[in-house]
């Protein structure tokens, strides 16, 4: 069948390698924006900035006539509003993580219990799975290594989670400031800060999985069925870690934003982020908890369970049967080449070609994604070349599937494109700049019950182009590669997830950076400024979460084949009742899952306006802007109710398989679990594409009243 050109020993060098180079990049583009104090810079003769000098006599600083304010001052407030959020993002992530340690540590003891149960906990050698000549690895050495690689994942994802946040809320005030000197110049600082965020999450990932796999391999030796299947609890830990990340922050910026809204916009008549509504901070401290933090560990779950499932199918199938390590490892050689691709993309965005109107930052967005999709496909069919053999076979429940390189090459592209296709897809529902919110934003006219219709209407119709990518990625997948090729695919989708988490992170970096024009007092200008980046980063977060649902699909799918092949189920017949029955169980647990958080957040948010109704009430001064409002009673109302109610949702997607799988038997398992897919893609895409809309109708009318 042929060996790989890469040697076993290139492999193992290029893929570390380009880790580090992309935790060198994101270093880089850190300390550039490091480079914009947040302290009132004086020249050598002690001049403030603006005074003089620099390029035909003026620095970089707008002139103070020009602003109309003082330099000085602004800068200390922007350095003051940046600080309280940040304190209140770190705060609020401390706590969570606090509990969901203790959930992680509890899990983890689960999944020990289990899996060392399976042989009674014995330590001898037993036969392999797959191969019943062979002996492996006891039960119990897979029990312990599943557990640690599952404890590596989490904390991996927690880690990925924090330095999103970090990260933001260093870059928020000095977006503001840099939007002194024009649109471009604040674009260049938000996404520089995205791209920070976005590699340093991909490659750590994917160095701290390298490192596992390579340190795993010393106990595990020839057994690379038993290795492989201990490393998916890496995947686990990344995927339930951001389950709590991604329903706390949820809770905490849903509940901030309806509270600050309602009161604030609608009862009081004062603008967006006015620095008296007492639930100011608690709003931008939500975007960065739930749209940085939870998105982070959100894409990093999808990214680590894609290459997880993977390596786990490959193992039984040629590439570890006959012990090839290249092409083993070739879905970390994707995600190597996707981070000097990501490398290279991002450069067009921050150095190659400047923004220079608002008018030009959605088309820079969307040049990133089509110039990192065009080339991660020639990437993707150089590593396949130099790291696939001619052909192979693929494990293909029970039985082996000859498979060649091109077709691999295919599954991962397909996978790849389906991710743009989805991403343009939401760009255009969700972007004011085309008819679907527009119409949404026209329906306001007659109120607020017509625009909910055509909202909703929007959502569900945004829903069919994805699926159909999906679906043809899936059957262009599995024909080629079974399950594998799934895997790949959805490895494909996130092979670009460095640009992808850039775009994604640069939104909430600037609705931070409006939030503080606007609480610092700065210029309608520069108010204006940020709001069109905000426009934009609205548009980008629903790209973002379109590129995790569908990744999600995939991998899930994927799992799912794992599930199915490990069970020793050969069909799944939805005749069978027990089958049927799970599969309508399934496909209700999404909407149970969603009524639980959405009144989570219905609750929080009623506390927040009560507590905002009071302060405007009871605080003389508030609304004259003489008095200062608690916002820390605010912040504390957010941080309890996110705490308490994210334990509920997250209790039940990890449990029910748990359950089922115990009292009902591993087929209404795989009917519980086919259901919740197939249930949850829908919603997921309606949903997020629904809030993308409303949210820039809203900034649409703005701009046209």
């Amino acid at each position: 069948m042929g060996a790989a050109i890469l040697p076993d020993l290139g492999a193992e060098i290029l893929i570390p390698v380009c880790a580090v180079i992309g935790i060198a990049f994101a270093l880089v583009q850190w300390v550039l924006v490091s480079n914009i104090k947040l302290s009132p810079a004086r020249d050598a003769s002690g001049n403030s900035p603006g005074a003089g000098g620099g390029k035909n006599g003026c620095t970089d600083y707008l002139i103070e006539e020009e602003e109309g304010l003082n330099d000085h001052n602004v800068v200390i407030k922007c350095a003051e509003i940046q600080s309280a959020i940040s304190e209140g993002a770190t705060s609020f992530l401390f706590t969570e993580y606090q509990y969901v340690g203790v959930f992680m540590v509890a899990f983890a003891i689960l999944i020990f219990l289990f899996l060392g149960s399976v042989e009674g906990f014995s330590t001898k050698s037993q036969a392999c799975t797959y191969d019943p000549f062979k002996m492996c690895k006891p039960a119990l050495a897979t029990a312990a290594f599943s557990t640690v690689s599952f404890l590596l994942g989490g904390i991996t994802s927690v880690v990925s989670g924090f330095l999103g946040m970090k990260i933001a809320t260093f870059a928020n005030a000095r977006t503001t400031l840099e939007a002194r000197k024009g649109v471009g110049k604040a674009f260049i600082v938000a996404f520089r800060s995205g791209a920070v965020m976005g590699f340093l999450l991909a490659a750590n990932g994917l160095l701290v999985l390298f490192i596992a796999i390579n340190l795993f391999k010393l106990y595990y030796g020839d057994d690379w069925s038993g290795l492989f299947e201990a490393i998916t609890g890496y995947g686990l830990g990344g995927s339930s870690m951001a389950l709590f990340g991604r329903v706390g922050g949820g809770i905490y910026t849903k509940a901030a934003d309806v509270g600050a809204d309602l009161v604030g916009k609608v009862e009081r008549n004062i603008p967006e982020d006015d620095p008296r509504n007492p639930a100011v901070i608690a709003d931008n401290v939500g975007d960065n908890v739930g749209d940085i933090a939870g998105m982070g560990s959100d894409l990093f779950g999808s990214y680590a369970e894609s290459s997880c499932a993977a390596l786990v199918v490959a193992s039984i199938s040629s590439f570890g049967i006959n012990h090839e390590l290249t092409a083993m490892l070739y879905p970390l050689l994707i995600s190597s080449a996707g981070i000097i691709v990501c490398l290279i993309t991002t450069l067009f965005a921050t150095d190659i070609f400047e923004i220079k109107a608002v008018k030009e930052i959605e088309p820079s967005l969307k040049k990133q994604l089509i110039i990192s999709t065009v080339l991660m496909t020639v990437a993707i069919a150089i590593v396949s070349w130099i790291a696939l053999p001619s052909s192979f076979t693929i494990f293909n429940f029970g039985s082996q599937k000859v498979v060649k390189n091109w077709q691999l090459f295919l599954c991962v592209a397909v996978g790849l494109w389906a991710g743009l296709i989805i991403g343009f897809v939401t760009e255009y529902y969700t972007s004011n700049a085309y008819s679907p919110v527009q119409d949404v934003a026209d329906s306001c006219r007659t109120g607020a019950a017509t625009n909910v219709i055509f909202g909703l209407a929007l959502g569900y119709k945004s829903v069919i182009i994805p699926i159909f990518a999906i679906a043809v990625s899936i059957f262009v997948s599995f024909s080629f590669a079974a399950m594998y090729g799934i895997a790949v695919a959805a490895l494909g989708m996130l092979s670009t997830i460095a640009t992808g988490l850039a775009i994604d992170a640069y939104g909430p970096i600037s609705d931070n950076a409006g939030g503080i024009a606007e609480m610092a007092g700065m210029s309608h200008r520069i108010r204006e400024r940020t709001d069109a980046l905000d426009a934009a980063g609205n548009t980008t977060a629903a790209i973002g979460k379109g590129f995790a649902i569908g990744s999600a699909a995939l991998v899930s799918l994927a799992l799912f084949g794992a599930f199915v092949s490990r069970a020793a189920i050969s069909t799944v017949d939805v005749l069978t009742p027990k089958v049927f029955i799970g599969l309508i169980v399934g496909a209700m647990l999404p909407y149970w899952f969603s009524a639980m958080t959405m009144k989570s957040v219905g609750s929080a948010a009623l506390k927040m306006v009560e507590e905002v109704r009071r302060q405007f009430n009871t605080i003389p001064g508030l609304m004259e802007g003489t008095a200062k409002p608690d916002y820390a009673t605010c912040v504390k109302i957010s941080t309890d109710a996110s705490i308490k109610e994210m334990i509920p949702p997250g209790a039940l997607v990890m449990l029910t398989p748990l359950i089922v799988g115990i009292f009902f038997g591993v087929e209404t398992l795989s009917g519980v679990l086919a259901g919740s897919l197939v249930s949850g893609v829908q919603i997921a895409i309606s949903a997020s594409n629904t809030g993308g809309a409303w949210d820039n109708a809203k900034k649409y009318i703005e701009v046209c009243i």
